[in-house]
Formats: structure tokens, sequence, C-alpha cells
């Protein structure tokens, strides 16, 4: 299992310097999420320039807010810039997000979701698309971008039928607040079936987790529970989160000492996870930099 990690800065400048800092530091991958601050591959082009070896991804561009067309040439661009080393995650967002900010109907999402990765995909590799869709119907486009090979797709899959989908058309899911249990009884099952079904390799399943290395676990979870409560609210991470087993966001976190820790990470291993992606918590500064430096310590091994 390879061990990745998100703990970038907040300037355009920091956030490349942070994916330079997490190569150095030996991890296997680095990540950006796609929120409403700078656009993620454009981030990532810079970080390209600076780093030769680390794996750059995005976790996740809403597929609502870009036409397929302009995200495979986003995502190809990003891909020649980065050597070949760009990871491209996608998802749904979420229906208020959609609805709201964007003005767009989240009626069908599954639909959305299953005609924007066949046109992206077709796209990625260079093919003509003639595609009749209720969505995107897209007739004659092409992208002619020979110096990058198709990059990789993950989708924030939660549900079962979403993680069927990505099975058959893209190389693997990314999920956040995921805990083992949910991991285990419907992420890895749910979309490994779909993927032979398909005649495709085995997905990858890249999971993204807040993990404190602590003794006070109970500060740190009060820290976790107030910062991270507005996923709770979302109804497709409060299926997967009790899905785990847990009540809200704190629950599905990894929190304890280093044996504690590294037993979980193990547990993911087992179950099947290929990489995970480490959200350095904790209640204080101290507490984030210590987990740092744990994961740090377990990047190049793991």
């Amino acid at each position: 299992m390879r061990i990745g990690s998100s703990r970038l800065g907040r300037t355009f400048a920091d956030k490349v310097e942070g994916f330079r800092r997490l190569e150095a530091d030996g991890f296997a991958s680095a990540w950006l999420p796609n929120i409403f601050e700078h656009d993620t591959m454009s981030v990532i082009v810079a970080a390209g320039a600076v780093t030769q070896r680390v794996t750059l991804g995005v976790d996740v561009v809403p597929t609502y807010s870009r036409h397929p067309i302009t995200m495979a040439q986003q995502a190809l661009s990003a891909q020649a810039a980065t050597g070949g080393r760009f990871v491209l995650g996608v998802g749904l967002s979420h229906q208020v997000v959609i609805e709201n900010h964007f003005g767009q109907d989240f009626a069908k999402p599954v639909r959305h979701m299953r005609e924007y990765l066949t046109v992206l995909g077709r796209l990625l590799t260079g093919e003509q698309v003639d595609y009749d869709g209720e969505v995107f119907p897209v007739r004659g486009a092409q992208l002619r971008v020979g110096d990058a090979e198709p990059p990789p797709v993950l989708v924030a899959a939660l549900g079962p039928q979403m993680l069927r989908l990505t099975g058959r058309l893209a190389e693997g899911t990314v999920t956040w607040l995921a805990g083992a249990r949910y991991l285990e009884e419907v992420v890895v099952p749910t979309i490994g079936q779909a993927a032979a079904a398909a005649g495709r390799p085995d997905p990858r399943i890249v999971v993204g987790l807040p993990i404190a290395l602590t003794n006070d676990v109970g500060a740190t979870t009060e820290r976790i529970a107030r910062a991270y409560r507005f996923y709770g609210d979302l109804p497709s991470y409060q299926r997967v989160i009790r899905g785990s087993g847990a009540e809200g966001p704190a629950g599905v976190s990894l929190i304890g000492d280093e044996a504690l820790l590294e037993r979980e990470l193990r547990r993911l291993k087992e179950i099947g996870v290929t990489e995970l992606i480490v959200t350095p918590e904790g209640h204080d500064r101290e507490t984030r930099d210590r987990t740092y430096e744990w994961a740090k310590s377990l990047a190049p091994t793991f």
C-alpha cells in the first residue's frame, strides 16, 4: 500500500512548494483537493516543474463544472507537464453544491457520470468521439495531444451504483471518510467485481482519512468533529460514515498511538486498499506535525 499525503499550503506558491516537500520527504503521492480556491490542475502543472518522482493527483474535480472535452484537455496537459505522473480524480460533488452554486440539474447523477466517463475516456485516448448521449451529445470531437498518455481516472464513488459504474469505466476510486468496515463490505468487492466483469485490471482503491498520532484522543476527536462536521450534513457522506459503523467524521478517523495506527493501516492494506492519503490531524500544531513525521517515516517502506 502506497502512502501519500494532502498536507499542502494556502497560497498558490505554498501549494507548489507543498508538492515539492512531499516528494522530498519520500511520499509516494501528493494530492490536492479541488475546492473553491486555486484551480488544482493549474497548481499541478506548476508542481510538475519542481518534482521528478512523486505522483501528483487531484482529489477531486466536480464533473458538472467542466465539459468532458475541457476536462480531457486539462488532464492531458497536466499529464504532459508532469511527465506522466498525473492522476485525475473526478466526482459528482453534492446536490446542494451543484444545484445552488452551479445552478444545474442533479436529478440523474448516475446517468450523468456514465455519459461523462464514456466521453472522457474516449477523448483521453485520442479517439474521435461521436456519442449520442442525453446529457452529452458529442459529435466529431477529438483531441490531438501527442506528448501525453491518458492519465488514470479515479472516481469519488461512494454508493454501490457509482462503484459499479466506476469499475466498468475508470481505473479506480478515491474515497474520503470511508472507514475500514465500509471499504471491506461495500467498496472493494463492488468495484472489484464490476471491473472483473468488464475485463478490466484490478481497480485502484485510494483512501483518504484524517489521521492523528496522539495520546490525547479526546481533544483530537473534538477537534475533528468540529472541523469536519459539515460532512455529516451531506447525505452521501452520512451513508458512508454510518456504513462504517460511526456516527460522524471523527468516528472513521484514525486517532491514537503508533501501535494503533499501524494496526489500522495494516488492516486497510489487507482489505485491498492500494493507496492511503494521509491528512495529518490533531488538536494542536504539534500533534499535526508529529503525525506528519510519523507518516513520513512509514511512506518509503509500508
